[in-house]
């Protein structure tokens, strides 16, 4: 079957959501206290707005308050709701947005050599399984490595980097981002650490996917060692970049079992896997705005 064929069978079979093109997203956190839904009930109530879907969540420990409402806007336009619901936001210190659902964030892909998450996530962007537009592709090897992902529709970018280059590289990169209007970036298995100072200027905005184990097998082959070490569990897991090195908040996380049959081959076939779907996940979560940062953790509103 032809990729075109193939696609067109996948958007018959899962079809986009019909509130996409008119409801929009209302997202907010705030300190937590008496009346925050009820004000804002009422006040898409007296605009004549639907509620199709509300999320909430009251975090006892810090006293934050989170909350997610997919709306039907009825004759409101996105900026009239805006310019009013401003007022209520400021009176509840609200760190909020509100965005329409036919509004697709630009991402841009980072990646290195393995492919694996990277022709994942596209091959969901080709059916429309993730509602984005990709801004680039970006990678420090060139596009001969990528023998087994169709990059000619596509924006594509070789930013080789050294040790030596690696602050110029990151230079490049950080124009392209602003050049493109990147809303967030995806690290695909980018097999490089970014620099505090980019890490920062990206916070909550940047995804990476990495490998987790018990213990934690951090630098060459990390399969290997687990494997070396008897390890029953492996998994990864989807965070947002920091400058603390695959510290940062973590979004989505899954595991598997392997037994003393699996070879390391094995665990690293298992791991792509896992790698592909909590990535893919974390990110459809990020595009519906369903991940709100909660200090060093996150809320996220699943589905």
């Amino acid at each position: 079957m032809q990729f075109s064929s193939l696609a067109s069978a996948c958007r018959e079979r899962y079809p986009p959501d019909p509130m996409s093109k008119t409801s929009l997203t209302l997202t907010l956190a705030c300190p937590d206290r008496r009346g925050i839904v009820a004000a804002v009930s009422t006040f898409l109530a007296d605009r004549d707005c639907n509620i199709l879907d509300a999320q909430q969540y009251d975090d006892a420990e810090t006293g934050a308050f989170f909350m997610r409402v997919v709306i039907d806007p009825g004759a409101m336009i996105l900026e009239d709701l805006k310019s009013a619901f401003a007022p209520l936001a400021e009176s509840f210190s609200m760190r909020w947005t509100l965005r329409s659902r036919q509004d697709r964030y630009r991402v841009m892909i980072l990646t290195s050599r393995t492919d694996h998450c990277l022709a994942d996530l596209l091959y969901r962007w080709r059916i429309d399984e993730l509602a984005m537009d990709i801004s680039a592709v970006v990678s420090n090897h060139d596009a001969s490595n990528f023998t087994h992902v169709d990059l000619s529709d596509l924006d594509f970018h070789h930013l080789p980097v050294t040790k030596a280059t690696k602050m110029d590289q990151e230079a490049q990169l950080w124009s392209l981002i602003n050049e493109t209007r990147t809303d967030i970036v995806v690290l695909a298995r980018y097999m490089q650490i970014l620099s505090d100072g980019l890490a920062a200027r990206l916070e909550g905005r940047c995804i990476n996917i990495h490998h987790s184990f018990l213990p934690g097998f951090k630098g060459a082959k990390p399969y290997h060692q687990a494997h070396a070490r008897g390890v029953k569990v492996i998994g990864a897991s989807a965070h947002y970049v920091t400058g603390d090195l695959d510290e940062g908040p973590i979004i989505e996380q899954d595991v598997e079992r392997i037994s003393h049959r699996d070879t390391p081959e094995d665990l690293v076939r298992k791991g792509r896997d896992i790698e592909r779907r909590v990535l893919a996940r974390a990110l459809r979560w990020r595009l519906e705005d369903r991940v709100l940062l909660n200090g060093l953790k996150t809320v996220v509103f699943t589905d």
